[in-house]
């Protein structure tokens, strides 16, 4: 037999198949399911992160309020406008305190423990003597002579500080369970607390 004709008798090179893209290997699953729980969480945050601006958003609001009607009513003595007001930022910064922590930290307080609740939970580095003695013991003064944009500057500092700054520090609420709590339930919390703008 002759090279040639052996040549001829054999058959073409057969290629394999082609590699299938289905099902992926399982490292590809692996990949796939990090990515699930990755998108998961960061959805999750960036919702806490929305529902806390959106909060804090409603007690500024609150907070605003409360600083426009002391500006439009000249009706009352000066003194008394104040007192009503040092009164009213007050009742504000209770309401934001009972949303974010837990209430049986925050409903039984005033006067000093008041004052020290609001210290240690926010930053209060504007709380002069003067303030911390209206916010401790404004409802019960006749009269009150005190700096309002000083106090609107302080209530607005601690709110923020309350719903933002702690969150970024990553400092968890006192006495607050994360399983027992979500975000939700906090919206529902405050907006029957703070009227909606």
């Amino acid at each position: 037999m002759d090279s040639e004709e052996l040549l001829v008798q054999l058959a073409d090179i057969h290629l394999p198949e082609p590699v299938s893209m289905w099902p992926p290997a399982l490292g590809w699953w692996l990949l796939a399911v990090l990515f699930i729980a990755a998108t998961v969480w960061f959805g999750r945050r960036l919702m806490a992160v929305r529902n806390r601006r959106k909060i804090c958003r409603r007690a500024l609001a609150e907070l605003d309020r409360c600083y426009q009607a002391l500006l439009s009513d000249t009706d009352m003595d000066a003194d008394q406008l104040r007192l009503r007001y040092v009164n009213a930022v007050n009742s504000v910064l209770r309401r934001v305190a009972l949303v974010h922590f837990p209430r049986s930290q925050v409903a039984g307080l005033s006067g000093a423990a008041w004052v020290d609740f609001l210290r240690q939970n926010g930053d209060a580095s504007q709380l002069t003597d003067q303030l911390a003695t209206a916010l401790g013991q404004g409802r019960f003064q006749r009269t009150m002579n005190i700096d309002v944009e000083a106090l609107y500057a302080l209530s607005e500092i601690w709110i923020k500080s309350v719903y933002m700054e702690r969150k970024r520090q990553g400092v968890s609420q006192p006495g607050a369970d994360s399983s027992k709590v979500n975000s939700g339930n906090k919206t529902a919390r405050i907006s029957g607390v703070l009227p909606e703008t």
